[in-house]
């Protein structure tokens, strides 16, 4: 009876998260406090813990970064990045998404990528090279910056579940594993990438387009194509400001000694930390860069967020539901199959990552499990970081949408059966070379 009543709940988490993915956006979260009714009123489950610090954080990072964006501090970013990028034209499958991935570290959302999709382009295009190649890697490189970022949901997800007795796994531990993880991982793909689909002089469908005058000649000094964005003093301060708050905070990560003590005498968590960070950040941003506002809510980044929070809160506390009323099974079967097989937790949370294309979603679902099965942290780390790129298996998300358009040459496809992208392969290579880098560094560093 106690299986058939685990299995059934079990449908009941699997199919709420299958309608969620179907509604997407904040369509995750009402599915998954549907699926918290159901558990609680059907089948008489304890209610598991809403993530409330999870979204604390992710409420007031989101909060820094709109006022930042509404500054004009992210358009000051993408001018910098673009201007890295442009130093290096012949060696942009490389250049394009280690800078793609550190903008978005920083800034803590892949948002920024969008404004410098049509420079990867022009500079590709214009120096021979296919631009498919920098576009597609650029895109999945900024889904594992986001397990590299201080300031994203899905580290302050991570943060909250590990920063905690007994495992006292702090931000600094994590980030020293998944930052080099990451760029080995973006490095070793670029040279895989960088030989996916022909050359531009060897591909017949470009010619044949340059030959009949709807393509320029890559080699032409035509003006070259630029993202429109306005670099404003105000901006740049407010991009100091942020990423001055992003710095105080790795600092406070690594130098316990630098932060309050609580009632026990011990430093305070890297969560209260986190928040109050970001509001002195938010409000430097006011004081000095002066944004409107009123215009914060119709921010992009604002938007993202927002969403982001909703479908966190409803699965996170779906899960932690379930989770928390078959801690024993659990631990004992599937974190036994785990234990034994590390690989499955990264497949884990690779494939809720497709199936949510929400990071943050994965963590609060399938970390736990891991942490359950006493996984070493540092290996979760790791591999958790590279499972990462899977939200772009599938050619759904908006920045792929968005890099097929911009491509004016036409090698960046969407395909027509799911696996026929051109984030496909960049998508699987990223993810097991980075998981790879972070099973090799969480051993030598992690706890």
């Amino acid at each position: 009876m106690e299986t058939v009543l685990f299995v059934s709940q079990l449908l009941v988490v699997l199919g709420c998260i299958v309608m969620g993915t179907r509604s997407s956006g904040v369509g995750l979260g009402l599915w998954g406090g549907t699926g918290v009714a159901i558990l609680v009123f059907v089948f008489r489950l304890a209610p598991g813990s809403p993530p409330v610090d999870a979204l604390l954080i992710v409420l007031v990072v989101v909060l820094a970064s709109s006022m930042m964006q509404a500054a004009g501090g992210i358009d000051w970013m993408v001018s910098i990045a673009a201007k890295l990028i442009e130093r290096s034209p012949r060696q942009i499958t490389l250049v394009a998404p280690l800078v793609a991935f550190l903008f978005s570290v920083g800034a803590g959302t892949s948002n920024i990528l969008y404004p410098l999709l049509p420079v990867i382009q022009d500079l590709a295009y214009r120096n021979g090279i296919r631009p498919s190649r920098p576009l597609s890697l650029s895109v999945v490189a900024t889904g594992v910056a986001l397990a590299c970022s201080p300031v994203s949901a899905a580290m302050a997800a991570m943060v909250t579940l590990t920063d905690t007795a007994p495992w006292n796994f702090e931000l600094i531990d994590i980030l020293k594993v998944t930052i080099p993880a990451a760029v080995v991982g973006i490095v070793l793909s670029s040279i895989v990438v960088n030989r996916l689909g022909k050359d531009i002089a060897d591909d017949p469908e470009i010619q044949a387009r340059i030959a009949a005058g709807d393509l320029a000649d890559p080699h032409a000094d035509a003006q070259a194509v630029r993202a429109a964005v306005t670099v404003t003093t105000a901006g740049r301060n407010a991009a100091a400001v942020f990423l001055l708050g992003v710095a105080a905070i790795v600092v406070f990560g690594l130098v316990k000694g630098l932060r309050p003590l609580d009632a026990a005498g011990d430093p305070i968590a890297m969560t209260p930390i986190i928040e109050i960070v970001m509001f002195v950040a938010g409000t430097l941003i006011l004081l000095i860069s002066r944004p409107k506002v009123a215009d914060i809510p119709t921010m992009t980044v604002f938007k993202a967020g927002m969403v982001s929070a909703i479908a966190l809160f409803g699965l996170a506390w779906l899960t932690d539901t379930f989770l928390s009323a078959h801690t024993d099974l659990i631990a004992g079967g599937v974190g036994g199959l785990v234990t034994a097989a590390p690989w499955v937790f990264a497949l884990g949370i690779f494939l809720v990552c497709v199936l949510t294309t929400s990071q943050s979603t994965a963590t609060r679902t399938i970390v736990p499990i891991g942490l359950a099965a006493g996984i070493p942290l540092g290996l979760l780390s790791g591999m958790w970081a590279g499972a990462f790129a899977g939200i772009y298996l599938l050619p759904t998300n908006g920045s792929q949408i968005a890099a097929a358009n911009f491509d004016t040459s036409g090698s960046t496809k969407l395909g027509t059966k799911l696996v026929d992208h051109s984030f496909f392969v960049p998508t699987l290579v990223l993810a097991a070379t980075t998981i790879a880098a972070g099973a090799a560094f969480g051993a030598l560093w992690g706890g």
